[in-house]
């Protein structure tokens, strides 16, 4: 009989083999079917095992397997506990992960091949929690992984970016016997680099005893990510020395250091090395290549091998754009893009980018919408690409037109978390607290997820507002959220408590921060400086450095201003040099305003024309309104004058520098001058806005006008406020000036009548 056995085996077995080879799925099937029903024997199942799987191994043979599945069933075959595991591996395979589930409790679990199977499965499901827990049941089953198993463990923990794990497991591995092989290897290798633990990845590298080429790159990979230029050389190197090829995706990560590191001459080597080995036309090289002549500067050479390239091929026009954008050449820039746009080649997310840089770097509204009508011209369609519509909602709003950005956004059939973070920061940029926080309302009602841009965005608009009460309700939806620990997110908190009047809240909320970046440690300096409190500020500033927290050109802002306002000007001048000769930071506009203010809030107006004469580049205009503003309070018309002929060139439909320099002659009696200055306001057609204010009462805004009496209850406010500040007013020593045009507030004695009158002129 057993002779029989084999005869049939040595038989059948070559015709089988031959049918899958053939994809005769449904010949083979009755065969293999045929011969199972004769015999059950171990050698003929150890067959029917191999060739089970390649027949089912589709989701296309699922149909076939499940009927494999029930003849196996009908004829005892999975009594012996050898087929079931394969079926099992069936159902996997077929991605019918119900049925393997099934399988998998039916099945002994004595042995590796089971839970194998199900730890794949689970994997494939991207349930990489319950694989690594079914990893843990199968040791509390007395079960000993084998050197299938930890492929699939290995992947697991990368699916879950967890070093510890991944160390586990490669103890596990060592400590069972098995080498690493590539796979995992290369697995363990890139788990830990991809989360930062290089020194970890490269000490696993060392040790394993075979290296490819996917290896190495996956080595060389990680030190490009992570900045480690003089690293990636290094492996590049030691690769080579190696004896291993480098392949194009090897040329593309050295490339890429030496296009972040404007290593142009180490570049064109490799770029000689890349076309010894045929590979100069290879995408990915040809690309970085481009990116790389562009990104130091060859345009030339960039756009000769540009011009070689596929004009479908999307990477060639971003590297070539980024280059352009990144050196400031924003005319080029456009010009490419509306070449891509004419090419017929879709915008990507990297386009999209370029896209906004070019527009934002020409703060050009009429390029803006040339570079818009082209998309709409080419047939580029823009309804339903969020990102390049993000992007045209982005430039409209930089460009001042938010009215054009709010019909982009309007439009939109698809609304993702980016477009609305952007349109609730457009308007925060361009004076729209109110529409923002609105904005941010209905975001949460159509059911998206804040992240750290949506909060700190609605935050700065409820620091505009001063409105505590919508920053409470935000800082409570961040707690909720899941953004809790987020640290810009919580700097934006300490921003809004500080703005809000609340000092102490914001520095609760700081020392209770986990984490502290710059940023924060700038929220809170800031805070105590714009209150007035100088030591205060200086202790935080130097604990900063005890913290290992470095300050940058936004620390010395804060720093320099605290010293304004509390009248130290030398403490200024020392804390402006320490920034620029012991850090070497080059002083920025706001720097150097920030001086001006200095001088001129001690009364030191000439000090402060100095530094604006000696400012490395011209002075813009909030540079010259603040030596107005100091010129009017200390009454010098001479230094008014000069900042007001500036400001008329460089500003002239900012109504408040007219008002401003009208009161400065106002001050010196000189009434000629002022009606002047009203005549060119006319004439020019500027127009006063009111200012206004606002207040928050039992969780509601009230906005005044000055001089407002439509409030309805304006006549007790104002009474009360004579009641108040009339008495505080004369107790100080206050003398009116009776030269402005008083303005009529029924109820109101004459004195506080000529109060609210000058500060409507002021305002």
């Amino acid at each position: 009989m057993h002779h029989r056995r084999l005869q049939l085996i040595q038989h059948f077995s070559p015709s089988i083999s031959g049918l899958f080879k053939a994809s005769n799925s449904s010949t083979c099937l009755t065969h293999s079917l045929a011969i199972s029903s004769q015999w059950v024997d171990e050698t003929r199942v150890s067959r029917l095992e191999s060739d089970f799987q390649q027949l089912c191994s589709g989701t296309s043979n699922l149909r076939q397997g499940k009927q494999v599945h029930a003849q196996c069933i009908f004829h005892g075959l999975l009594d012996n506990g050898v087929l079931g595991p394969k079926i099992l591996g069936m159902y996997v395979l077929c991605d019918s992960f119900r049925d393997a589930v099934k399988m998998f409790y039916l099945v002994p679990l004595h042995y590796t091949m089971p839970w194998n199977w199900i730890i794949r499965g689970l994997n494939k499901l991207g349930r990489f929690d319950l694989a690594l827990l079914f990893y843990f049941k199968m040791w509390t089953f007395g079960v000993s992984p084998d050197n299938y198993t930890f492929p699939s463990v290995v992947k697991t923990c990368g699916g879950l970016n967890n070093v510890a794990l991944g160390k586990l497991i490669e103890d596990d591995v060592f400590d069972m016997g098995f080498d690493l092989d590539m796979y995992m290897g290369s697995s363990l290798v890139k788990l830990y680099a991809e989360n930062g633990h290089l020194q970890d990845a490269r000490v696993l590298f060392d040790r394993m005893s075979q290296k490819d080429c996917v290896l190495w790159n996956v080595m060389l990979g990680s030190f490009t990510k992570y900045g480690e230029s003089g690293s990636a050389l290094k492996a590049f190197n030691e690769m080579r020395n190696s004896g291993i090829k480098p392949n194009a995706v090897t040329f593309a990560c050295v490339l890429s250091v030496c296009s972040a590191d404007a290593m142009i001459r180490f570049g064109s080597f490799i770029h000689g090395l890349a076309v010894t080995s045929g590979l100069q036309y290879d995408p990915h090289v040809a690309n970085t290549l481009v990116s790389m002549y562009s990104k130091c500067r060859r345009s030339a050479d960039a756009r000769k091998l540009f011009d070689k390239l596929s004009q479908t091929d999307l990477v060639k026009w971003n590297g070539m754009m980024a280059g352009l954008v990144q050196h400031g050449l924003m005319e080029e820039a456009s010009n490419l893009f509306s070449e891509m746009i004419s090419a017929g080649v879709k915008p990507d997310r990297a386009d999209v980018s370029n896209f906004s840089s070019i527009t934002r770097g020409m703060v050009a509204l009429k390029l803006g919408k040339e570079l818009h009508g082209k998309i709409l011209k080419d047939g580029l369609v823009l309804e339903g690409n969020a990102h390049l519509e993000s992007a045209v909602m982005d430039m409209y709003a930089k460009c001042g037109r938010l009215d054009l950005a709010h019909q982009i956004f309007r439009r939109m059939r698809v609304k993702d978390v980016v477009c609305w973070n952007s349109i609730i920061t457009s308007c925060t940029q361009n004076c729209k607290p109110e529409e923002a926080i609105e904005l941010f309302r209905q975001m949460g009602e159509e059911g998206l997820t804040y992240n750290q841009v949506s909060m700190s965005a609605a935050l700065s608009a409820c620091t505009d507002l001063s409105s505590l009460h919508y920053g409470k309700q935000i800082h409570t939806i961040l707690v909720k959220g899941t953004v809790a620990r987020d640290v810009f997110a919580q700097s934006a908190l300490v921003d809004m408590y500080a703005k809000c009047g609340h000092l102490k809240l914001a520095r609760c909320m700081f020392d209770n921060m986990e984490n502290k970046n710059e940023v924060s440690w700038n929220s809170i300096i800031a805070a105590y400086a714009n209150h007035g409190f100088l030591d205060e500020t200086l202790a935080l500033f130097h604990g900063m450095f005890e913290h290992g927290i470095h300050p940058d050109h936004v620390t010395f802002l804060a720093v320099i201003s605290a010293c304004g306002h509390a009248g130290q000007v030398d403490d200024g001048i020392r804390y402006f040099r320490y920034m620029t000769e012991e850090f070497k930071f080059l002083a920025k506009m706001q720097h150097y305003a920030c001086l001006v203010d200095m001088f001129g809030r001690a009364g030191q107006l000439y000090e402060a024309f100095g530094v604006i004469k000696s400012m490395p580049f011209q002075p813009d205009a909030g540079v010259w309104g603040t030596l107005l503003g100091a010129s009017r309070v200390h009454g010098n018309v001479e230094l008014a004058k000069v900042a007001s002929s500036y400001l008329l060139e460089l500003d002239p439909s900012n109504s408040g520098y007219y008002v401003l320099l009208a009161n400065v002659h106002a001050d010196a009696s000189q009434w000629k001058s002022v009606r002047k200055i009203r005549t060119m306001m006319k004439e020019s057609g500027v127009q006063k806005l009111p200012g206004y204010s606002w207040v928050d009462v039992d969780k509601s805004t009230h906005m005044f006008v000055a001089g407002d009496g439509s409030h309805p209850e304006s006549a007790e406010i104002y009474s009360l406020l004579e009641d108040l500040l009339v008495p505080e007013l004369r107790r100080e020593g206050y003398v009116p000036q009776p030269y402005l045009p008083a303005h009529h507030f029924p109820g109101c004695e004459p004195l506080i009548q000529v109060c609210f009158s000058q500060w409507y002129v002021r305002i």
